[in-house]
């Protein structure tokens, strides 16, 4: 082989690997939400039945593009999908409980409440896929400490089972006040908040529905959520359990996964295990001025 034929299939060669380079660089079209969620592991898919993802974040318009910022996402069991599904347009945002309400609850140890302190820094590097360039961008904020760069920048806000914390502790340091400023903040105007909740009956006491054994009515959810500046504009019975009809002896605990107090008692476990995962109500509310 001549040089000049060594220099044109160099050049070639250079000029193919540059161009699947650059290909395997391009964002990939977005997922449909359905896609995304059959490519969750199975430890995932299996709260599907329980949590109706599809269904409920399809009735909380959640679209890809979005910024989503997600209260309270532990693990991040909702913020990955969200991560996939907004794709490299969208936006993932952590809300984590502001820092002095975990020392109320009583159970967290001195050095987890101490890693919390720096959980802005350390949570979006769990949801982040780097190994996938079509994924959403991630970020976070404290509830009671929102940036003023986030302010009027998020398309939607989901809770999901996160509420009735911030209720049970509002005299401790108006929790539920803050929040709710935090969430009508973050929001465009006209962007919505998605809550789903552990539904108690309006029948039951009121002291039993205060957020200390899960459960809240969904008339006192309606009236706080609205006081804060938001409109009810749809409701869904998508991740209602027709079974869970507890005592006010009992708290949403008891029930799976968690199978609180039982997991000594076959014959309770195998009861709570037939009812399934609580009865939650779904709404949708949309921000409005409180001017």
């Amino acid at each position: 082989m001549n040089k000049l034929s060594r220099f044109v299939k160099t050049i070639v060669t250079l000029v193919l690997s540059s161009s699947l380079l650059s290909c395997s660089q391009q964002p990939q079209e977005p997922k449909s939400l359905s896609e995304v969620l059959a490519d969750q592991p199975q430890t995932v898919k299996s709260r599907y039945k329980a949590r109706n993802p599809k269904e409920t974040l399809e009735f909380f318009g959640i679209e890809p593009g979005m910024t989503v910022v997600d209260i309270y996402p532990g693990q991040g069991w909702y913020s990955k999908i969200l991560a996939s599904y907004l794709g490299v347009n969208g936006k993932v945002i952590g809300a984590d409980y502001p820092i002095d309400i975990f020392p109320l609850f009583g159970f967290f140890p001195d050095d987890v409440i101490e890693a919390r302190k720096s959980w802005t820094e350390t949570w979006p590097s769990k949801i982040e896929n780097r190994w996938s360039n079509s994924d959403a961008k991630v970020d976070a904020f404290v509830l009671g400490s929102l940036p003023e760069s986030m302010k009027e920048s998020a398309d939607a806000v989901v809770m999901f089972r996160a509420l009735h914390n911030l209720v049970r502790f509002e005299s401790n340091g108006q929790f539920l006040t803050k929040s709710l400023t935090d969430i009508h903040s973050v929001l465009k105007n006209g962007g919505v908040l998605g809550i789903v909740q552990h539904k108690a009956s309006e029948s039951a006491s009121d002291q039993w529905a205060n957020g200390t054994k899960g459960y809240l009515k969904q008339s006192y959810v309606t009236d706080i959520v609205e006081q804060a500046g938001f409109e009810l504009i749809a409701t869904s019975e998508v991740n209602i359990n027709p079974k869970d009809l507890p005592t006010e002896s009992e708290a949403v605990w008891r029930l799976p996964p968690s199978l609180s107090g039982s997991k000594d008692n076959e014959e309770l476990r195998k009861k709570y295990n037939a009812i399934g995962e609580s009865s939650r109500m779904t709404l949708l509310f949309k921000k409005i001025s409180k001017e």
